[in-house]
């Protein structure tokens, strides 16, 4: 006759209770250690190897590296670096004083070596006013601080020539070919921005534009180099170089508005190298002259146009004859006071600052002009033969 175990059923339901329960906590631990696994590697507590021993790692290689960059621009520093010297600029607030102090400093370019001599192009700013000028040649731990002779300096192009012995001169920078650069073209900056501490300071760009016309006067205009490597206060008369480590521009100008970055300029050394010439044969610069002061016709209220200078609606830019210097290429040419000139050789010219421009830029001294001009509302030309600016004038 059969019979009902109660405490055989009880143990039963027992012992899947019990495989139940560990099944449910085996995969609720699994789950925990895949979820902190990450937390326990990054705390230093890596995970036991398959054997159960943690990994050892007190016998891993460590290797040092060393990597060689040679580029283009690498390459295109080490010509030129060494020729890019600091210029000091050195002066008395009064003849009694018994020492000349610093009053600025910016950086040169060696261009030129022999016979002794080195000379370095730099720009007219860096020296102006001096008393004395001093170049520092750099060379690590054993700068070489040398007095200079200033063979020339020029205003209006901003240029100046320096003169050293070459004792310590081992670099000369070779001048590249300014016409022949294009935008996006690598474009490198050597200087000293901010000071000698700095000295011969790398930054790198590129050629914004090959060519801009800025004002660098009032009635002065120039054709720069634009680039966007960092051009500072100290770079002044330093090298803006190419990728083949020639020096195309001297950097001169920086924009440093608020909120305005990457606009620097360098004067093309195509436009540098007769002025540079110049001032070493006659220490300043030999340029056309047509003798006559004047003003933009921009300048003149409109109502005057047609009441005063008789001018047609059409002509709206030009340059007015102020004055007329007695025996200058401009009297030659019967050129009088109200003359409204509006163009050079049938270039048109719509201001002072372009005349100026087209003179010292497309004229040289002896060369004859063609001057257009409207005088009381007739429309005339006439040609002269351009002579040489005398050294008190500056127009």
């Amino acid at each position: 006759m059969g019979y009902y175990d109660d405490h055989t059923e009880t143990r039963g339901r027992g012992r899947s209770s019990l495989l139940f329960t560990s099944l449910i906590s085996a995969v609720i631990g699994g789950l925990i250690v895949l979820l902190l696994s990450p937390v326990l590697s990054r705390a230093g507590f890596p995970p036991a190897s398959p054997g159960g021993e943690a990994p050892d790692n007190s016998f891993t290689e460590k290797k040092s590296i060393s990597v060689d960059v040679t580029t283009d621009i690498t390459k295109a520093v080490e010509r030129v670096q060494p020729a890019v010297v600091g210029v000091v600029n050195l002066q008395r607030d009064n003849p009694f004083q018994p020492e000349a102090l610093q009053r600025g400093t910016g950086s040169g370019i060696i261009f030129d070596k022999g016979n002794g001599k080195a000379r370095i192009v730099t720009n007219h700013h860096v020296i102006a006013g001096a008393d004395h000028v001093q170049v520092v040649i750099s060379g690590g731990d054993d700068a070489k601080q040398v007095t200079a002779k200033v063979l020339g300096s020029d205003d209006i192009s901003d240029l100046a020539v320096l003169e050293i012995p070459d004792k310590h001169v081992k670099t000369v920078a070779n001048f590249g070919n300014s016409d022949a650069i294009k935008a996006g073209e690598p474009a490198i900056a050597i200087g000293n921005p901010l000071g000698l501490e700095f000295s011969q300071s790398v930054t790198v760009g590129v050629i914004s534009s090959p060519k801009r016309s800025i004002d660098v006067a009032e009635s002065m205009s120039m054709d720069v180099i634009q680039t966007d490597a960092a051009i500072n206060p100290g770079n002044s008369g330093g090298a803006l170089v190419n990728a083949a480590g020639q020096v195309i521009g001297i950097n001169s100008l920086k924009i440093a508005e608020q909120g305005v970055e990457g606009l620097g300029f360098a004067i093309p050394v195509n436009d540098a190298q007769p002025i540079i010439n110049d001032l070493i044969r006659h220490g300043r610069v030999l340029r056309p002259y047509l003798g006559i002061t004047l003003m933009d016709l921009q300048a003149i209220p409109q109502e005057y146009w047609s009441t005063e200078l008789n001018l047609p609606s059409s002509v709206t830019a030009g340059v007015v004859v102020r004055d007329v210097m007695s025996g200058t290429s401009a009297a030659k040419a019967g050129l009088r006071s109200r003359d409204v000139i509006v163009a050079l050789d049938d270039q048109p010219i719509r201001s002072g600052s372009e005349l100026r421009k087209y003179l010292y830029k497309e004229k040289k001294i002896g060369d004859e002009i063609r001057i257009t001009f409207y005088r009381n509302g007739s429309k005339e030309t006439a040609t002269t033969t351009l002579t040489q600016q005398p050294v008190e004038i500056f127009r």
